[in-house]
């Protein structure tokens, strides 16, 4: 297993839009969340951006989850992207030293 994170850059508007589709991404991360796919997720603050990590065997989870994700489909989200992060420390690095 290895870590992704999945990181959004947000709509200049995104507070103003979120409401009408954060049940379904609620929802959505919910699900991954209970496959044991999505570890943690949130907005930074002030939220300009969102990360999501993501454990996996590749990018391809992390992927689907922003392929679906109704901020992503509906703009609220304006670019994504998925990079693998080495995790060392702490309770659950996938490559503790």
């Amino acid at each position: 297993m290895k870590h992704f994170l999945l990181t959004y850059t947000l709509a200049a508007d995104y507070l103003e839009r979120r409401p009408a589709y954060r049940v379904e991404h609620l929802t959505l991360a919910k699900e991954a969340v209970a496959r044991g796919e999505l570890v943690l997720g949130g907005p930074l603050d002030p939220p300009e951006e969102a990360m999501l990590l993501f454990a996996g065997e590749d990018a391809s989870t992390a992927e689907a989850f922003a392929r679906a994700d109704p901020y992503v489909i509906n703009g609220i989200v304006s670019e994504w992207r998925v990079r693998e992060w080495t995790t060392v420390v702490g309770a659950g690095a996938m490559s503790p030293v």
